[in-house]
């Protein structure tokens, strides 16, 4: 069976062993960077994170990040007890203490902090937010496109968790994951409440039909900021997009399948169920997007 490739696959970098790691107003050696076993996020999964690539100097649209970020705080009534500003310092302190200048990857982790008790009420963090930034340096390595299965785990409503928020809570998507890799492919296609093909485990996904740019409402879709910039670029570039329903039989039948994501950009995608898209290979318009993107990014 063909060996498992990740879309946040990366290369080996030695330095990542020495790493510091920003908790808390801190920045500790990777081995000594730890939370405790009371913390919300490691005990009910209750935070919201964000994941920025440091390209050529520049951490690619910080702004949209972050607005991202203390909207997400909001919406679960988190108080992440720093201003925006003083997060972007955190950021930059933490790149400054690495040395990065390009290639490095950052989490962003928001936790509601220590609880004064194993139980899930929010009221029991009394103690304030915990927040992690995690930098490493990490250069994606994709070897070939990416195969996906579908899988019975879906999308689901914001009723019952928001498929829109960035939060620690990743288990439906891991389960999508795990299934797909039991599948022997290396990632889940996930469908939404109707059964049109939403997106994948970790990143938003594209079909490209005679020239034509389709993914998802963008309704039940992680909000990627990479996948409105592609959306942006096909707009400013004469490239028709739809962000429409569609599905599987449409999918089967696309000239070409990417996925996007702020670590891989736009990653091909090779074979659905076992059905190959296109060549198997990265198409044309996927090439083409690929560059206006890394233009964009000023890569």
């Amino acid at each position: 069976m063909t060996e498992h490739v990740s879309t946040h696959q990366a290369e080996e970098d030695s330095r990542n062993a020495q790493i510091l790691i920003w908790v808390n107003g801190a920045l500790k050696p990777r081995a000594e960077a730890v939370v405790s076993v009371y913390d919300s996020g490691f005990m009910l999964g209750d935070g919201v994170w964000e994941g920025i690539r440091l390209y050529n100097g520049r951490w690619t649209f910080l702004d949209e990040h972050m607005d991202r970020l203390f909207e997400a705080a909001k919406a679960i009534d988190l108080d992440i007890g720093l201003t925006r500003d003083q997060v972007i310092s955190a950021v930059f302190e933490t790149q400054k203490a690495n040395a990065m200048v390009t290639d490095a990857h950052a989490r962003l982790m928001v936790t509601r902090g220590v609880k004064t008790r194993p139980f899930q009420h929010p009221a029991l963090s009394q103690q304030g937010p915990t927040m992690v930034i995690i930098m490493e340096h990490s250069r994606p390595k994709i070897p070939r496109p990416i195969t996906l299965a579908t899988v019975p785990h879906l999308r689901g409503l914001p009723m019952t968790q928001d498929p829109k928020l960035n939060s620690h809570s990743k288990l439906n998507c891991i389960l999508a994951c795990i299934a797909a890799q039991k599948a022997g492919a290396d990632e889940a296609l996930m469908l939404d409440v109707h059964g049109f093909v939403n997106t994948t485990n970790a990143c938003n996904f594209f079909i490209v039909r005679k020239g034509q740019v389709w993914t998802s409402t963008g309704d039940y879709c992680m909000n990627g900021i990479t996948r409105q910039k592609v959306i942006d670029l096909c707009r400013a570039n004469g490239i028709p997009v739809f962000e429409r329903n569609f599905s599987l039989v449409d999918t089967y039948g696309a000239d070409e399948a990417f996925l996007t994501g702020t670590f891989g950009a736009q990653t091909p995608v090779g074979v659905i169920d076992g059905r190959v898209i296109g060549s198997g290979q990265m198409g044309p318009v996927t090439e083409r997007l690929r560059g206006l993107y890394k233009a964009l990014v000023g890569g």
